[in-house]
């Protein structure tokens, strides 16, 4: 019988993690306490909505909520382009760097001074391994081109090409190409020749196209997952919901 391979899933989802997703590690590491195996961060760093990496934090002294997240190089990067892709500008680091101990520790406002990541996703990343999340963790990429070129095909993706001088991430609509612009509103491309390194997918086929290539036993689930998750797809997985926590949606800041 196979080891147990215990996976999460998550889109990049803060400067400090969101205490859901520390939730989600904090419940695979129970899981392996219970029956062994072998974690795995499935990082959905494909993803393009600049919204996933909203901060919320409190005021160390006040208790004021602020919301915090990355600036952008400008609207194209900021709105299209994947998460691996949307640059870290220096400015922002700068300032970041002078406001952070209003609402982090020293120890992670230095981490943070420390961390030379160019792009949103890899910063995250490094954070998160830098606080101690990730050790004895296995990280799996969707934009990892090797990942991508691996994985089974599916029929609803996206495709990552240039358009106006950055990397943008278009939904495959037929014969044509699309970004949504918002409400009723869409950009339409043509269709260029592309191949699987290309190809992240939609939240629908995001499982079956994770699981092709991780092959997971176990996974843990948040409960907006649980609700569109299709079970029936993979019998031989065991889902769990993720342990609760207050605040789920604010930054994981441990003093």
């Amino acid at each position: 019988m196979s080891s147990p391979v215990i996976c999460f899933g998550q889109q990049p989802c803060g400067i400090f993690p969101r205490r859901f997703l520390y939730a989600k590690i904090q419940t695979a590491r129970r899981v392996q306490q219970e029956i062994g195996g072998e974690i795995v961060f499935f990082y959905h760093d494909s993803d393009h909505d600049p919204r996933e990496t909203v901060t919320i934090v409190r005021d160390r002294h006040s208790g004021v909520e602020r919301r915090l997240n990355f600036e952008f190089a400008n609207k194209i990067q900021k709105q299209f382009s994947p998460l691996f892709a949307k640059r870290v500008l220096p400015e922002w680091r700068e300032k970041m760097v002078r406001q952070l101990p209003q609402y982090a520790s020293d120890v992670l406002v230095e981490e943070f001074k420390n961390i030379a990541a160019g792009n949103v996703a890899d910063f995250c990343l490094e954070m998160y391994a830098r606080m101690g999340l990730l050790s004895g963790v296995r990280v799996v990429r969707s934009g990892d081109q090797a990942v991508r070129r691996q994985a089974a095909d599916v029929t609803d993706y996206f495709v990552d090409l240039p358009y106006e001088g950055e990397l943008v991430r278009a939904r495959l609509d037929q014969d044509r190409l699309r970004f949504h612009k918002g409400g009723g509103a869409y950009l339409d491309l043509p269709l260029v020749d592309y191949g699987k390194a290309a190809i992240s997918p939609t939240r629908d086929t995001r499982f079956r196209w994770m699981q092709s290539v991780i092959g997971c036993t176990h996974y843990v689930a948040g409960a907006g997952e649980m609700q569109y998750l299709n079970l029936g797809e993979a019998p031989d997985v065991q889902f769990l919901t993720r342990d609760p926590i207050t605040e789920s949606d604010r930054a994981y800041l441990p003093d």
